[in-house]
């Protein structure tokens, strides 16, 4: 019967406005993306810069401190289903990732005098700001969805508006971390390295206030239309067993489900592991412990005695759907590492005289989610009202396709580009617009998705389980990312030390012993990248790489939509 009622569900139809609590988790949402985007659009360079790592390490730490802070809200959902709730959670969450970018402080002061102690302390701060945000990012998604009736229409709507803070929030801390911390002196164009703490603090004070607006204004707006609080902590003492949708209001994990799943994560991480050996440990260790963590942790849910026929099948499509967001995140996510490279080294970044900060390029995707963020809402209302509107995976399947696209068109531009020419700025940017359409077509319609199909008890943690999706895209972004061949740069650096870097990659020279070992000082690599069993000799192979992923997955999802359809049974 239970199976019947939910089978059942019938889309409910749009009500005007939204309710007043999606503003409060709009800015709540906003300070803490300007935290984390602020703070992500230095990352990289202050790893090289300021800690002395290379680009290619500086890339692997960045896919594993994003993969892992997507892969924490497993845990962080789950600890908000059974015991603490939402609101608990985002409070929590929000004051530990602002501590963790104080610490980021720490080290931007310390790495002149005591560069080993400042590294020490940007591996603890790292760890923090992933515990933390691991509490905060499943829960503020998951009260987004609690605030509107089951099946709601207005849904696709709230999350493209609620996306549009997250985005406003990414262009705040991509315009203020940067301006503050990636600083060059104009007439040398010398970085300043010492300035990179003034961008971590502005991320450390914009993370406390908005846990603290979320704090002092929750318990006016973000209720239920009847005044009750939304995301407080789980009562399971008055449980009747089912909510008033016919669906369990408990998971029933057996202990040997539990223990199977442990010894399934074990065998996959030491598996990944052995496939994956590398001199980097993060690589080697931490990249294997996300893709095990992550596959282990969906079959759990899986293995739920309570689920029904229609239950499990909506969740499959979740699962379906997140593993081609993967390819999606894995190449988007080259912003913050191979792309602002690009941005440093190979792009002419002046508009009308001024040349911009190569961490700052990054930010067009945030300008254009905020221009498009509305008429993308908009647009899906008006084709839902005329019988128009696609179901979610044909949206997101446009979406890898948009990402092709973008990549294509800087692909393009490298394949022309003489040795010591540099691509527009605009190319970039151009490049960004295509991916933030992608971004639009994708990411706010993943989130809603997963709340119309997620069953109650699982909100939070099947909103962990999406965002695993965005845990390994990370995490293969940063392998990705390490595949950049050598820029301008790179070459003019190994001619002034007297070395053919280009004669030593092509094999027309033999490197000497010294040669090698200045390489080595030089952080310079001796031989191309290869990917797949290809070798990337050049900076078009690189990019058409990451047309070929999204294009590839965007064509096979898009290819599935009529199983998917049905397995959604009415959820579009």
């Amino acid at each position: 019967m239970m199976q019947t009622a939910v089978a059942q569900e019938s889309p409910i139809a749009s009500q005007k406005g939204h309710p007043k609590g999606l503003p409060v988790l709009f800015a709540t949402e906003m300070w803490e993306r300007f935290n984390f985007y602020g703070m992500r659009a230095l990352l990289t360079l202050f790893l090289v810069n300021a800690l002395a790592f290379s680009e290619a390490d500086s890339s692997i730490i960045y896919g594993g401190f994003l993969g892992l802070c997507y892969l924490t809200p497993m845990l962080g959902g789950y600890i908000s289903d059974r015991y603490l709730g939402n609101r608990n959670c985002i409070i929590l969450g929000g004051f530990v990732m602002g501590i963790g970018q104080l610490l980021m402080v720490l080290s931007g002061v310390l790495y002149a005098s005591n560069l080993e102690a400042a590294k020490m302390i940007v591996w603890l701060a790292l760890f923090i700001l992933i515990i933390g945000n691991g509490f905060f990012k499943p829960n503020i998604s998951s009260m987004v969805g609690q605030l509107y009736p089951k099946n709601d229409s207005r849904l696709d709507s709230a999350f493209t508006i609620f996306y549009m803070g997250i985005n406003m929030g990414a262009f705040l801390g991509m315009s203020i971390c940067p301006i503050l911390g990636d600083v060059k002196i104009e007439a040398t164009g010398v970085r300043v390295v010492s300035a990179f703490k003034w961008g971590f603090l502005a991320a450390s004070i914009a993370m406390f206030l908005g846990t603290i607006l979320f704090y002092f204004l929750k318990d006016k707006y973000v209720v239920t239309p009847t005044g009750a609080a939304i995301g407080g902590k789980p009562d399971f003492s008055k449980s009747t067993g089912t909510t008033a949708t016919g669906e369990a209001d408990k998971a029933k994990f057996t202990s040997t489900a539990i223990f199977s799943v442990l010894a399934l994560m074990v065998v996959l991480f030491f598996g990944i592991h052995y496939l994956s050996i590398d001199p980097n440990p993060i690589k080697s260790w931490v990249y294997p412990f996300i893709y095990a963590a992550g596959i282990s942790l969906a079959v759990l849910i899986l293995t739920d005695k309570s689920i029904t026929k229609v239950e499990r099948q909506r969740i499959i499509v979740i699962y379906f759907v997140a593993f081609f967001v993967i390819f999606f995140w894995a190449c988007f996510e080259q912003a913050g590492s191979s792309l602002t490279f690009i941005a440093d080294y190979q792009t002419d970044r002046r508009i009308f005289g001024w040349d911009m900060p190569p961490s700052l390029v990054q930010n067009a995707n945030s300008i254009f989610i905020i221009v498009f963020a509305l008429p993308f809402s908009f647009l899906w209302l008006k084709l839902q009202q005329r019988s128009l509107e696609p179901i979610s995976p044909v949206k997101q399947s446009l979406g890898l396709a948009l990402l092709a696209i973008g990549f294509f068109i800087i692909a393009w531009q490298m394949k022309g580009l003489g040795a010591k020419e540099k691509i527009g700025v605009s190319w970039l940017i151009l490049m960004y617009l295509f991916h933030t359409l992608g971004e639009l077509c994708l990411s706010p319609i993943g989130l809603s998705l997963v709340a119309k199909l997620a069953p109650h008890r699982f909100s939070s943690l099947l909103m962990g389980v999406w965002f695993l999706a965005n845990a390994a895209g990370y995490a293969l972004a940063g392998t990705l990312g390490a595949l950049l061949p050598p820029t301008m740069d790179k070459y003019e650096l190994a001619t002034k030390n007297g070395i053919d870097l280009k004669g030593i990659l092509d094999g027309t020279i033999t490197a000497t012993a010294q040669q090698l070992d200045k390489l080595k000082e030089l952080k310079l690599a001796a031989h191309y990248p290869s990917f797949a069993g290809f070798t990337i000799h050049n900076l078009y192979e690189f990019f058409m790489v990451f047309v070929i992923l999204p294009g590839a997955a965007a064509v096979l999802l898009f290819l599935s939509t009529t199983f998917l359809k049905k397995w959604m049974h009415g959820v579009r």
